[in-house]
């Protein structure tokens, strides 16, 4: 299969919203390995290109934007009975010769506002023209603005952008405004879709995060955590594995542990994570469900830098630790909208915590000048089930935290392709 997104720009500004939405879909569609054409205007200047614009898989096409040697002015045709400019319908009749040329091996190809803007109503009838003569091309046309009134009685040329192009479905980006989308062309709801924009929260991020992308499920677990740390029993890693296992037994959740460590001398690293991994498993992880960015080619530690880009994507933080003097990594996830669990029986923590409005849990400690050990009635595995229920339903009902998951995993680009823009071509 092979698509094509026609898109007329005649530049790469990404201040343009629609040249990020565009940016987005090539990418989509070039990972799922669909070979790809991005039809523009012959004056769109290639030295703009950037991100996914430069990938040498994407094949490109300039739409002329000449006639008889002078460049075609675009007009905009808003108004719905103004009268055409004399070299209209000899503009379309040519732009429509080069649509066919170039689409002639396309078996769907995305309409990016052509058929809704005023100003591109010369190439909305070059295409209808063109269309003549590609059989097997299907179409979806995209309108990225509020749809506007059907006007009574909309005469040729103007008529078509309220007139159904054939082998066509048409997307909005909301469910709401498909009635009206389908009332300005004349079509039934049931040939409109939704297809909403994505949010690629990998865009501009480190290489390290990128990395770790390639390596780990960031966007689809309801629970993810991230854990900075030194391997020492003092941060108490295992404490973290137990609990998340227990999250996912008792809510049926899908929940992901990343540990971002670096060794130390307490203990050996290798052993320290074969007891965090067993009894991670023990109270309900799976063998997927945590990973070490150790074993990820960071053995010496992820990137500073990075592990604050992971705080976005991440929706818990548990901090069991032994002891800390301040727990700067708590300030950390709180600024990127996590939600606090810390060890309240040691001091630093609780101070930062009741300042944070953090959620309380008690695992050993060391206080000044003595130490603290925690007996659970009637077990450990029952209060880590009855907190990490709470804990869960607290999550759900903080608009903030609830968002910031949702975002994640319901507007990513993998699930906006999975769910709504790969179904469109019929695969």
């Amino acid at each position: 299969m092979k698509v094509g997104i026609l898109t007329m720009f005649n530049g790469l500004n990404r201040t343009y919203s629609l040249v990020n939405i565009v940016a987005e879909q090539l990418t989509m569609l070039l990972n799922a390995g669909i070979k790809t054409k991005l039809l523009v205007s012959e004056d769109c200047p290639f030295q703009e290109r950037f991100g996914v614009f430069l990938d040498p898989r994407l094949e490109w096409c300039k739409i002329t934007n000449r006639l008889n040697n002078k460049q075609i002015k675009w007009h905009d045709y808003s108004r719905p009975n103004c009268k055409p400019h004399d070299t209209f319908f000899a503009e379309a009749e040519h732009i429509a010769v080069d649509l066919v040329k170039h689409l002639a091996d396309v078996e769907v190809c995305f309409l990016h506002d052509i058929l809704y803007q005023g100003w591109h109503l010369v190439h909305n009838v070059a295409l209808r023209k063109a269309q003549d003569h590609l059989p097997d091309t299907r179409f979806v046309s995209f309108t990225h603005s509020l749809p506007v009134n059907r006007p009574p009685q909309p005469q040729w040329p103007f008529s078509a952008r309220f007139t159904p192009l054939p082998k066509t479905i048409y997307a909005y980006p909301t469910q709401s405004g498909l009635p009206a989308l389908a009332k300005q062309y004349d079509v039934p709801e049931g040939k409109c879709r939704v297809v909403n924009n994505s949010l690629d929260l990998l865009a501009g991020m480190s290489n390290a995060l990128c990395d770790l992308a390639k390596n780990v499920d960031l966007f689809s677990p309801d629970i993810l955590m991230v854990y900075p740390g030194r391997l020492t029993p003092g941060k108490q890693f295992e404490k973290l594995t137990a609990f998340a296992g227990a999250i996912k037994k008792q809510t049926e959740r899908e929940v992901r542990v990343i540990f971002c460590d670096f060794p130390s001398l307490d203990i050996d690293p290798e052993t320290y994570k074969r007891r965090i991994r067993s009894v991670g498993i023990n109270f309900g992880l799976g063998s997927n469900d945590l990973f070490f960015t150790s074993d990820l080619g960071y053995p010496h530690g992820f990137p500073r830098d990075s592990v604050l880009e992971l705080f976005i994507f991440s929706n818990l933080f548990i901090c069991p630790s032994y002891s800390e003097s301040f727990g700067l990594t708590v300030l950390e996830a709180a600024s990127r909208g996590n939600f606090l669990v810390l060890n309240q029986a040691v001091p630093a923590l609780e101070e930062l915590g009741k300042h944070l409005h953090a959620y309380f849990m008690r695992w050993d400690a060391r206080n000044f000048g003595y130490d603290t050990q925690v007996k659970y009635h009637p077990s450990e595995k029952a209060y880590l089930a009855e907190h990490g229920e709470r804990i869960v339903n607290l999550m759900r009902e903080n608009p903030v935290v609830y968002g910031k998951t949702l975002i994640r995993q319901r507007y990513s680009p993998s699930w906006i392709w999975k769910n709504q823009l790969e179904p469109l071509l019929g695969l």
